[in-house]
């Protein structure tokens, strides 16, 4: 009896990669769903520069929704894909009735943070089975993310 996926990879550690994988779409979708709210409910001094912004963000992040999804498939499991599976999943809380820039920033800079502990460890697991794929994919999101980040702070006068 063959022990590996369609893809080769150990059965059981890909099970347990796309595990990961689904804790961290919710996590996406989660933080997809507030940065679109910063999006609409945005007021104040910065609203033209911030709701571009924040719709530039939450395009890209609907992409990895997708990418991460299509990637658990590939390992051979399904996505999680009811929004009551995401709220039970994910770290990251809903965020209402946001309107203020400032807490917009600082709240996906929170998200952030979690998705890179989260894509970290990720990384770690797909190299230890082996799982190029996942591992490319983790690795730009985190040169993405590390990047967008200390530019938020930069934006907001923190440091990182």
């Amino acid at each position: 009896m063959n022990n590996t996926n369609l893809i080769g990879l150990n059965s059981q550690g890909a099970e347990q990669l796309a595990g990961q994988l689904n804790d961290l779409l919710a996590n996406y979708q989660i933080l997809y769903m507030n940065v679109r709210g910063f999006h609409w409910n945005i007021k104040g001094a910065d609203f033209f520069e911030l709701h571009t912004k924040f719709e530039e963000i939450y395009n890209v992040l609907l992409e990895k929704v997708d990418e991460i999804a299509e990637r658990v498939l590939t390992l051979g499991h399904q996505p999680l894909h009811a929004f009551s599976d995401y709220l039970q999943h994910s770290e990251i809380r809903e965020a209402v009735q946001v309107s203020s820039g400032s807490e917009g920033i600082d709240l996906l800079l929170d998200g952030y943070k979690v998705l890179i502990a989260k894509q970290r460890a990720i990384l770690e697991s797909a190299g230890e089975l082996g799982d190029e794929g996942t591992a490319s994919l983790m690795s730009d999101y985190l040169s993405q993310q590390e990047k967008e980040s200390w530019m938020l702070a930069a934006y907001r006068g923190r440091s990182a």
